[in-house]
């Protein structure tokens, strides 16, 4: 799985977990659904500003996003 793989699944998982739609979060996000669901798939590369967006949207910090199996290095 690469980078962008990644970062979409964690965004999808905290997503659901907090029972959010695509559409709610990338409203609070100020970003575009067509935009969230293409990096949730992995397909598209997201830009920091973006991703902090999600977080500040998702109520978490980037430690909390990172701070995942998936982002540890063994």
């Amino acid at each position: 799985m690469n980078i962008n793989q990644k970062t979409g699944l964690r965004i999808k998982t905290l997503r659901i977990n907090k029972n959010l739609s695509q559409s709610v979060l990338a409203s609070d996000a100020d970003i575009n659904r067509t935009y969230l669901n293409s990096v949730e798939k992995g397909v598209r590369r997201i830009s920091i500003e973006a991703l902090e967006k999600i977080i500040i949207a998702l109520e978490i910090n980037f430690k909390e996003f990172f701070n995942h199996p998936d982002f540890i290095n063994d």
